[in-house]
């Protein structure tokens, strides 16, 4: 199975909405992702289904890729709201690829992703990793055991190197 993680894009500081699941994307932000967007249906990247985290920034910045034609479907997860831990989405994982495909696409947040790809990769999070803002980790995820401490970095791509 092929994950794909991707940051949302530039948001609202914090302090500016009262609560922070209500921070928009800026202009920049909606810019940026279009772009990444962009670029990555010139490589030809499509995904089973785009899952995201209800926080507005992050479900802005998957509308943005599913309106781009880069998904099959769409659904967010309370499971990937900020600070989650891995556990839970691993058990809605373990479930998704006998329904749905092997393309998965997830947006979320920091310092989730950076901590989910070193745990998927190296069995635990070890603080050397962060994923920029509309960055995106490509993982290849074993089908026979579990995912944490076994799965594969084949991509790690802050958005300059995608513009």
């Amino acid at each position: 199975m092929e994950l794909y993680l991707i940051r949302h894009g530039i948001a609202v500081e914090r302090g500016v909405y009262a609560q922070d699941c209500d921070r928009p994307l800026t202009d920049k932000g909606r810019d940026r992702t279009r772009r990444v967007a962009q670029r990555l249906e010139q490589l030809g990247l499509h995904f089973d289904l785009i899952l995201t985290s209800p926080f507005l920034r992050a479900s802005q910045t998957a509308d943005i890729f599913y309106d781009m034609g880069l998904g099959n479907s769409l659904e967010t997860s309370a499971l990937l709201e900020p600070d989650s831990a891995i556990e839970p989405w691993l058990v809605w994982l373990k479930a998704w690829p006998q329904r749905q495909g092997s393309c998965l696409a997830v947006v979320g947040h920091e310092p989730n992703w950076s901590d989910w790809t070193e745990q998927l990769i190296f069995g635990e999070p070890l603080g050397h990793l962060r994923v920029k803002k509309a960055g995106v980790v490509g993982l290849s995820l074993p089908e026979q055991v579990s995912p944490l401490g076994n799965s594969e970095l084949f991509w790690l791509a802050p958005p300059r190197l995608l513009l």
